[in-house]
């Protein structure tokens, strides 16, 4: 298979889940509020999918070690789909009572992410030759963006126009695409090491490679300090109400800013990959985004804040994209499930408790001193990690292929 229709399939397994996803929790949230009239309602969803995430998420890595990862990627699809389905039927009104159904389909959504992560990362991995690695990464992160930007986007138009019921199904459809995708795959799995099937031990494995290998944790350490203290978008709606003193519709203007400029520079990157000084791109990209951030932060023009968070998407991209190709590159294949799960535990644990952190530090310090805060948070990490992980500043990807 080429390299380019071995994208292809991955690409719409990946787009299929992803769409999936934002459709269903987009309409989650509108359900339950319509529901309860309950902000506390809507808190809870993150933390009904996060448990659940987390619990499965190192066993899951360890089954697509283990087992076929191209089933293990269907099982994704499919529990995106029932899920889909199910909440459809608490739509029709034909199960009961709908609150609680409808946090144990949250519930269920989280397994699925956890199915589907190091899935996708180690299927990628044997689809895309290494050599073509850092450009497909950047395609793919890309798309990824426009799917976060254009599923809620989807989501909403669908409640409006065609009703909850409707905007599930259209999210089954989604997962069903993704499960098309899946049945493309053309790959051979080929299980090398000692892999017992324990999973304490697969388990403790994973991460003895990781703290092992400077270059991974470096990666790894980097974006969850960086996502952790620079979350500013988690209180993107007190900014609008509070300093810009603007309505909804800014702040759409504002969620867009970011996912816009990262999809523009993936796309760039994916003609032009930084295969020399990696490791120095990924750390000034990081400390822009930190810079990004506090220049936001102490801006209170519409425009000017859109500017920066658009800058701030820019260089959240540069890194996805070379994070992304360094652990592929220094990932031996029988290992990719179980990486692939511990670095989503790492991003997956940075957003949630970047939220909560911006939201502690907005009450101690004050709105516009908390985002400040943690842009300059950001470059710390970056001085620190710079210092700790030499052989990441001294990084050329070429090296790696």
């Amino acid at each position: 298979m080429s390299p380019s229709k071995g994208f292809k399939t991955i690409l719409l397994y990946r787009v299929g889940n992803t769409l999936s996803y934002q459709i269903m929790m987009v309409a989650v949230g509108w359900h339950l509020y319509e529901i309860t009239n309950s902000v506390v309602s809507l808190g809870l969803v993150g933390l009904a999918e996060l448990v659940p995430y987390f619990l499965f998420a190192l066993y899951s890595g360890h089954a697509v070690d283990h087992y076929s990862r191209k089933k293990i990627a269907a099982l994704a699809c499919f529990i995106h789909m029932s899920v889909a389905l199910f909440l459809t039927a608490i739509a029709l009104g034909w199960l009961s009572p709908p609150v609680p159904l409808i946090y144990t389909a949250v519930a269920l959504i989280g397994v699925g992410r956890a199915v589907m992560r190091p899935a996708y990362q180690a299927l990628f991995g044997q689809v895309i030759p290494r050599e073509h690695l850092a450009r497909y990464t950047a395609y793919a992160s890309s798309a990824f963006q426009i799917c976060v930007v254009a599923g809620p986007g989807l989501g909403g138009l669908l409640i409006g126009f065609a009703g909850l019921e409707w905007t599930y199904l259209s999210a089954a459809i989604a997962g069903a695409l993704g499960l098309y995708g899946v049945s493309l795959i053309n790959v051979k799995q080929e299980i090398t090491g000692n892999l017992s099937g324990n999973f304490l031990k697969s388990f403790l494995e994973g991460f003895h490679y990781v703290k092992q290998h400077e270059l991974i944790l470096g990666t790894m350490a980097l974006d969850m300090f960086a996502v952790l203290f620079g979350g500013a978008v988690s209180i993107l709606p007190a900014f609008v109400k509070e300093v810009l003193h603007a309505g909804p519709e800014i702040l759409g203007i504002l969620r867009a800013a970011p996912a816009a400029g990262a999809v523009i520079t993936g796309i760039y990157l994916a003609s032009r990959p930084l295969m020399i000084d990696s490791g120095k791109y990924l750390l000034m990209a990081v400390a822009g985004f930190g810079l990004a951030i506090i220049a936001f932060g102490l801006s209170s023009s519409l425009w000017v804040c859109a500017f920066f968070l658009f800058i701030s998407g820019c260089c959240d991209s540069v890194s996805v994209v070379i994070r992304g190709s360094i652990i592929q590159l220094t990932t031996p294949d029988h290992m990719r499930g179980r990486i692939g799960a511990i670095n989503g535990i790492f991003i997956g644990s940075s957003n949630e408790l970047g939220a909560l952190e911006s939201g502690i530090a907005a009450s101690l310090m004050g709105l516009v001193p908390s985002i400040v805060f943690g842009g300059i948070a950001t470059i710390v990490v970056v001085l620190i990690t710079s210092q700790m992980a030499p052989h990441l500043r001294k990084l050329h990807i070429r090296d790696l292929s």
